[in-house]
């Protein structure tokens, strides 16, 4: 069997919500991907979703997951503070590895991430799809034509309710300063972020403000901030996790028109220009990481380059460092 054909056997380490529809069907679904085994510390949840999954094999050893000889990748979908823990533990067992977004709570440990997979070689992914979805691709081909001019400035707000677990005071890792010191923002605007990236090109500077307005938990719930792109086009965000209503709007402005879309709501995409207005609705698939797994597929077998690296990570990492303030 030629290298092009070899099927890669891939491993599941952290077996939660977000790899029940949103990514772990895609891995089955890629055409030689292969799942093989699945870990978790409870051992009934590993086996109910090994069972669930078809998937042959469950762990609740990470070690023992990562050292199988019968894995050649391993997929990172637990909570972002322990993605650096694993993620040196799969770059010394010498495998290919995607991580769950973000690439980790801060800065240091992303370029520590990066700089253990880029030593050896290896391929490092993170599960920015974005970059991939049809949706956000159509938005790029229209700023690539010049549809709307030279691009001057992207401005973006997210706001949401305080949610009833916010009120309760029971536990969320999402919340919790020492995993993600933004709180939701973190969560939440690293998606964004990353995408205005891929759409606009590295960003050169940025800084912010952030605070916790509603005393609800020890992660900061607002955000607001402004950067500039190494092009020269600048951008503005905010994002308040205590507003009475949900709203997700992004506006790219340029020198002949606008592009308006949203970045978590599957609003329709609006090109506003002197000729008038267009509209596009664009699905998503049914597993939205679909197209980012498929990709990793064709970057291992036929060296295509793909748009989510440890490398592009690093860099949105390193801009929300900057907006909280963990970095000069």
């Amino acid at each position: 069997m030629g290298e092009n054909n070899k099927t890669i056997r891939w491993g599941i380490l952290g077996c939660g919500n977000v790899t029940e529809i949103k990514s772990g069907p895609a891995y089955q679904k890629t055409e030689g991907f292969e799942t093989v085994a699945v870990m978790r510390r409870d051992a009934a949840k590993a086996a109910d979703y090994a069972k669930r999954q078809g998937i042959s094999k469950y762990y609740t050893n990470a070690d023992e997951l990562i050292n199988d000889p019968e894995i050649d990748a391993i997929y990172i979908a637990t909570p972002p503070d322990t993605h650096k823990y694993y993620g040196l533990k799969v770059a010394l067992a010498g495998k290919t590895c995607c991580i769950e977004k973000p690439l980790s709570p801060n800065y240091q440990d992303s370029l520590s991430i990066y700089e253990a997979f880029k030593e050896k070689k290896i391929p490092l992914f993170v599960a920015y799809y974005r970059r991939t979805l049809p949706r956000f691709l159509q938005i790029k081909e229209w700023i690539d034509a010049k549809s709307i001019g030279e691009v001057r400035h992207i401005r973006w707000h997210l706001s949401k309710p305080t949610t009833a677990q916010d009120l309760s005071g029971n536990y969320n890792w999402r919340t919790d300063a020492e995993i993600a010191k933004a709180g939701y923002f973190d969560d939440l605007a690293s998606h964004g972020l990353d995408l205005f990236t891929f759409l606009l090109g590295n960003i050169k500077n940025a800084s912010g403000i952030s605070l916790n307005q509603q005393g609800l938990y020890s992660a900061k719930d607002t955000v607001s901030a402004s950067w500039v792109h190494e092009s020269g086009i600048t951008g503005s965000g905010s994002w308040n996790f205590g507003c009475f209503m949900r709203e997700d709007s992004v506006e790219i402005y340029g020198s002949k028109g606008k592009i308006t879309f949203s970045v978590f709501e599957n609003e329709p995409l609006v090109l506003t220009t002197e000729q008038g207005e267009i509209k596009l609705h664009i699905e998503h698939p049914e597993n939205i990481q679909l197209y980012h797994v498929q990709k990793m597929k064709d970057s291992l077998t036929h060296n295509n380059l793909h748009p989510s690296t440890g490398e592009t990570a690093k860099h949105t990492s390193w801009v929300m460092d900057k907006i909280i303030g963990n970095l000069l």
